[in-house]
């Protein structure tokens, strides 16, 4: 269960602080997705449900999905499409989401606490927290939203692109998504050279 450790001393004078976290930037496919949460400081039962996103189940993801957009002060969410990745790099387009996820909350907030050893440029202080979906109920929050959010762009990616499995590996290297590119090549959804960098770790000879 993640902690409200982080923020409890800003509850406790009576400002708001948001959650942020991404998901998707080690898939081949498809874009980064940020998410931020602002947190009900009174909303015990759902802070105690809160944990890294990885650690529940699809059903569980879900509904704590619906509970978290129901009852959250504010949320927002940011993408990075696959072009703005291959632009800027996958930090750059990580930050980028990050940054547009807490420029669209539509509430004042006085932190920002971010998951990982990075954070974006923003207004409000910022304290990057490595481990941070595990650490914060806000950054937990924020990674259900994210991943939940980019998981269904990745399930309609699938009705266009049935033959990859989307649904099923999210665009991350798995070998059945190895096959499916070695027999169809890439979509227009794919990252090129992650394609490119993931088959050369792999000591494959030929590169997508």
């Amino acid at each position: 269960m993640a902690s409200i450790s982080y923020e409890q001393p800003f509850w406790c004078r009576g400002v708001l602080v948001a959650g942020v976290d991404e998901a998707g930037r080690g898939s081949l496919a498809g874009p980064v997705v940020a998410a931020a949460v602002v947190l009900r400081p009174d909303n015990c039962s759902l802070c105690r449900q809160l944990r890294d996103s990885k650690e529940l189940t699809r059903r569980k993801r879900e509904e704590l999905f619906e509970e978290i957009i129901g009852s959250a002060v504010a949320w927002s969410v940011g993408v990075a499409s696959v072009e703005h990745i291959a632009q800027q790099n996958i930090l750059g387009a990580t930050m980028h989401a990050m940054q547009h996820a807490v420029e669209q909350l539509r509430c004042s907030i006085a932190h920002v606490f971010v998951d990982g050893p990075h954070h974006p440029f923003l207004v409000q202080p910022t304290t990057a927290i490595v481990g941070g979906d595990r650490r914060s109920a806000s950054i937990a929050a924020a990674s259900i939203i994210a991943k939940v959010t980019r998981d269904r762009f990745m399930e309609e990616l699938a009705r266009q692109y049935p033959q990859y499995g989307f649904e099923r590996h999210k665009g991350y290297p798995t070998a059945e998504h190895f096959a499916a590119l070695d027999h169809w090549g890439p979509t227009p959804e794919h990252r090129t050279l992650f394609l490119t960098k993931w088959r050369a770790r792999s000591g494959q000879a030929q590169l997508l």
